[in-house]
């Protein structure tokens, strides 16, 4: 459970927002620049509200009035963005097994096997990142994110950057994660399409302005 309620200034941007997300799929659903991907940045520990409080499975992530602030290694939360950002000298397996060098050791991990399997990348282990298309980037970038056994998966636009045919590829696999591997997945879009066939919650925003949807 992720309860956020946090205000943050940034020149003419104003971010308020306030929400509680659970087991499942929330998406964070609005148009660009409403402060869905500075929402992330903030859970993920990247940024600091001006004013607020972050609580991720009853611990404290960040309050600003009692001045506590985890930093972003010790949040326990797995980040995939648009660009999957794997690193180009390592063969596909070493990028994932060094998400598990961060796991937590008190912290039960996904199974390697299971998780190579699940999202089908057991062919390309061998290969590096500039020999694989933007479909099977993603899909380590999701592999690398799960096996560091977070306590949330934190999703910025993972598919915007592919086209449609890779997107129908990767939108199933999301499904089989969700319902697989229990982590709660916060997943920032602006397509209707995704919300719609992923999201168990929404969190509207509109200009910086956030609450749960009805």
């Amino acid at each position: 459970m992720i309860r956020f309620d946090a205000k943050l200034r940034r020149g003419q941007f104003a971010l308020d927002a306030q929400f509680n997300a659970g087991s499942g799929l929330t998406a964070l659903f609005g148009p660009s620049g409403s402060g869905k991907t500075t929402v992330i940045n903030l859970i993920a520990g990247l940024l600091r509200p001006d004013e607020g409080r972050i609580i991720s499975n009853n611990r404290v992530l960040t309050d600003t009035l009692q001045k506590v602030f985890v930093p972003p290694h010790q949040r326990r939360a797995g980040l995939v963005f648009q660009d999957a950002q794997l690193f180009p000298h390592m063969t596909v397996d070493q990028n994932l097994r060094f998400g598990g060098w961060f796991a937590s050791k008190d912290r039960a991990r996904p199974d390697f096997a299971n998780v190579v399997d699940i999202l089908g990348i057991e062919g390309i282990l061998g290969r590096r990142p500039a020999g694989l298309s933007g479909g099977e980037r993603q899909r380590v970038a999701l592999a690398r994110a799960l096996l560091a056994g977070p306590e949330i998966l934190l999703m910025d636009e993972p598919l915007a950057g592919l086209d449609r045919d890779r997107k129908q590829e990767i939108l199933p696999l999301i499904e089989r994660m969700r319902g697989e591997f229990k982590t709660p997945i916060i997943y920032v879009t602006h397509a209707a399409d995704e919300v719609e066939r992923l999201a168990d919650q929404i969190v509207k925003f509109e200009a910086g302005y956030a609450r749960a949807a009805d």
